[in-house]
């Protein structure tokens, strides 16, 4: 009897291939992630309709300008402080407490004066306060 040896070859994996599918898949992993910054602050702004708009059955408009005068109703307040502030709002205001009172400030107007026209508000029984604004050119 004869008896032959077949002698053969262990097994190959060939990683050739591999990698190169690897790196292919790593670069598009790399392309297509997104990087969150985990020190933002994420807020949900308030979006406003300019184009409906309310009928509301009076309205004060309180003008700050940037130096920090007042102005009721286009009417120039003589006096900065919040007491006057006050009585030309109970007097505008007529006795109702429905009263829209509308803030419009100048952007370079100090954040006091338009606090002090809230507090003012508050102190003639004005609780319905809203803000002015423009477009911005961009949009």
């Amino acid at each position: 009897m004869n008896f032959k040896r077949q002698t053969t070859e262990d097994p190959e994996v060939n990683l050739i291939p591999l990698i190169d599918v690897l790196l292919v898949i790593l670069i598009f992993l790399m392309i297509s992630t997104t990087y969150s910054k985990f020190t933002e602050l994420k807020i949900t702004l308030p979006t406003a309709d300019a184009e409906k708009l309310q009928n509301h059955p009076q309205e004060i408009i309180v003008s700050v300008s940037s130096g920090g005068e007042y102005a009721v109703n286009k009417q120039l307040l003589p006096s900065r402080t919040v007491s006057a502030l006050t009585q030309s709002l109970l007097d505008a205001s007529k006795g109702k407490a429905d009263t829209m009172v509308v803030i419009s400030a100048d952007a370079q107007a100090t954040q006091q004066s338009v606090v002090n026209v809230m507090e003012a508000a508050r102190a003639a029984g004005l609780s319905r306060l809203t803000f002015a604004t423009q477009k911005s050119p961009g949009s």
